[in-house]
């Protein structure tokens, strides 16, 4: 796979801001509240350092074992690197070693053991994000919302590991806006627990519409990268 030109990476990433810049003002938010988080699994380290020098300054990988040699050539000096993807508990200490953040913390059981190799690591500060399923969708990770609650009590004892807000990968339709309720009652939780925490939502398809609903964090894949070249 060729890299992408800078100018063609470049100008997706202006459309994107522009776009999130006009759901921000369309709801009365200030667009600099709202951090995007280029979705770079799949794309090799030659194209996310052409999105570096694009602008792009935040990356969310899916996979451990993938990010990895991208997070080492690359480095965490300039970049900011979230794991978006579900955690495997066998992977729970090379994340920690990797990531700046951990979107998709989903188990009291995967918090204990985040904080444990913290501690061993002698990693002093680990920024978390619950994700919630809201769907039930066998398909998809995530802690309901009756269990929530335990998660976020225990994660309040923790020294390292330090709750920033939540996070949803919400049911796939064509028609964005019949993921608004899903983005709605994020928010409404957000708003019971943590008044000020992170709410990460919205991809290429529905980011708009989760901007509108009080995203802060928005994981762009296609809208910046262009689709996936399909594996031969």
């Amino acid at each position: 796979m060729q890299a992408k030109p800078n100018n063609y990476l470049r100008e997706n990433l202006a459309e994107v801001r522009r776009n999130i810049e006009r759901a921000a003002k369309k709801v009365s938010r200030n667009p600099n509240e709202i951090k995007l988080i280029a979705v770079s699994k799949t794309h090799p380290t030659e194209i996310l350092r052409s999105a570096v020098e694009a602008g792009a300054s935040v990356f969310g990988e899916n996979k451990v074992q993938e990010a990895e040699s991208k997070i080492l050539e690359i480095g965490r000096e300039t970049v900011e690197w979230h794991l978006i993807g579900h955690l495997q508990s066998n992977k729970a200490r090379k994340a920690v070693k990797l990531f700046d953040c951990i979107q998709t913390l989903d188990s009291v059981e995967l918090a204990i053991k985040l904080e444990r190799i913290c501690i061993e690591e002698e990693r002093e500060n680990l920024s978390v994000l619950a994700q919630v399923d809201l769907a039930n969708e066998a398909t998809k990770s995530g802690v309901s919302e009756k269990d929530l609650p335990y998660l976020i009590k225990f994660l309040q004892t923790c020294e390292c590991l330090k709750f920033k807000g939540l996070m949803i990968i919400p049911p796939f339709f064509e028609d964005a806006e019949k993921v608004r309720p899903f983005f709605q009652r994020l928010r409404e939780i957000r708003d019971e627990i943590l008044p000020n925490g992170e709410l990460s939502m919205g991809m290429s398809h529905d980011f708009e519409v989760a901007v509108e609903e009080g995203a802060t964090l928005v994981r762009i894949g296609t809208a910046i990268f262009g689709e996936r070249q399909p594996k031969v």
